[in-house]
């Protein structure tokens, strides 16, 4: 089975943040895991999922009921 994969640009536009700012992330070892294949930088959409989920933001409400 293949997996989904984006490119940089393509991941920008679906944050809305310039692509830069996910060059700085690389270099700064910040941000979704990521391939370098041939020069090119790829993003499995599974490795995408899992980081919006994890840097997702906890509502006010359930920090009180914990």
């Amino acid at each position: 089975m293949s997996e989904v994969c984006v490119n940089q640009k393509e991941l920008a536009a679906r944050w809305k943040i310039s692509h830069r700012t996910l060059e700085r992330w690389r270099w700064v070892q910040e941000g979704p895991r990521y391939l370098r294949i041939g020069g090119r930088v790829v993003y499995r959409l599974s490795d995408v999922e899992a980081f919006e989920r994890k840097v997702q933001s906890v509502p006010d409400e359930l920090l009180a009921e914990g």
